[in-house]
């Protein structure tokens, strides 16, 4: 299998590889989807991944608000609680401030280091014994006081110098979004949904979201 998805990787970084090239060179690359999609995302390189990452957020938040309604209800009170039912304003959703951090540790030039963002998430020597369970009430207190170490123990987009330039917009409009689907809508999952979560560099549902919505 590994063999397999090696091959078949480097055969697409060689088509997409011959694209790039033939588009700097100046070919036409109008007559093909590729080539759209390769120009579009040499004019605007992070756009395409920055949308992908927030859709599939909200796609998550809503399937996991939908198999935990009790905590759908409490997402819920807090929007209305703070907004009622005026569209939510930038001020109300930005209410706090990031931390940063200075660790003073000084490594090896040339070394390399592998951060295992999904095992750190849920562990529970960090967490607690409920590091694998649904718990936004975590984070009631900040993301500093959430975990029994440091606050850097939560890195969704990385951290210091090279954490993610799109974060704050990113969680900006996550939470816009949200805050307005809540203030609508209530959501359950389908009996048609499968859940199977796969890894495509970030992690999807595979058999998409079937989610029945009914407006309050």
């Amino acid at each position: 299998m590994r063999e397999i998805d090696r091959e078949v990787r480097k055969i697409l970084q060689g088509i997409i590889g011959n694209k790039v090239r033939a588009i700097k060179n100046g070919e036409n690359s109008n007559d093909d989807m590729l080539g759209l999609l390769v120009e579009s995302n040499m004019k605007q390189p992070e756009l395409g991944m920055s949308m992908e990452t927030t859709s599939v957020l909200l796609t998550w938040t809503l399937i996991v608000l939908s198999m935990l309604p009790e905590w759908q209800e409490r997402a819920r009170e807090e929007v209305l609680h703070h907004f009622g039912r005026i569209t939510p304003d930038y001020d109300g959703l930005n209410e706090h401030s990031r931390k940063r951090i200075s660790a003073g540790i000084k490594f090896p030039a040339d070394m390399n280091l592998i951060l295992p963002v999904l095992f750190i998430h849920h562990d529970p020597e960090i967490w607690g014994k409920d590091a694998s369970e649904f718990n936004p009430g975590r984070f009631a207190d900040g993301i500093s006081n959430a975990s029994k170490y440091h606050h850097a123990s939560f890195f969704p987009f990385g951290w210091g110098p090279r954490i993610c330039i799109g974060q704050s917009f990113a969680l900006l409009e996550a939470k816009m979004v949200l805050s307005m689907i809540l203030q609508q809508l209530f959501f359950e999952l389908s009996p048609s949904y499968i859940h199977a979560p796969y890894v495509v560099l970030i992690l999807h549902p595979q058999h998409g979201a079937q989610i029945k919505l009914k407006r309050i």
